[in-house]
């Protein structure tokens, strides 16, 4: 537990830390793969979290209006997104939740 509070810690920070170079189509194309495969991932562990649709859209209107740095950044909330709902649906998959929870 305490090696995924530390992942997710480390993974936030890098997230939240302002890049300083100048992205590219290239980097935003590398960066939308990235996402796209996490919130696959993620879709199909049943953890796909509500917002990762609107910060792809968001990231494809920004580099079609060529804010690269914007794209990218958008693209990367995603990823992390997909894959902290991925970690959580996975920490989560065991656990038993009273019969009102359930269908």
């Amino acid at each position: 537990m305490l090696k995924k509070i530390l992942s997710i810690t480390i993974l936030t920070v890098i997230f939240t830390v302002p890049s300083f170079a100048e992205e590219n189509a290239d980097t935003f194309k590398a960066a939308l793969e990235t996402a796209k495969a996490a919130q696959k991932a993620a879709a199909d562990v049943g953890g796909e979290w509500r917002d990762i649709g609107k910060f792809l859209k968001k990231a494809e209107e920004a580099a079609a209006s060529g804010n690269f740095n914007k794209a990218v950044k958008l693209a990367k909330k995603a990823t992390f997104q997909a894959e902290t709902g991925k970690a959580q649906m996975e920490n989560q998959k065991n656990l038993d939740f009273p019969s009102y929870f359930t269908k």
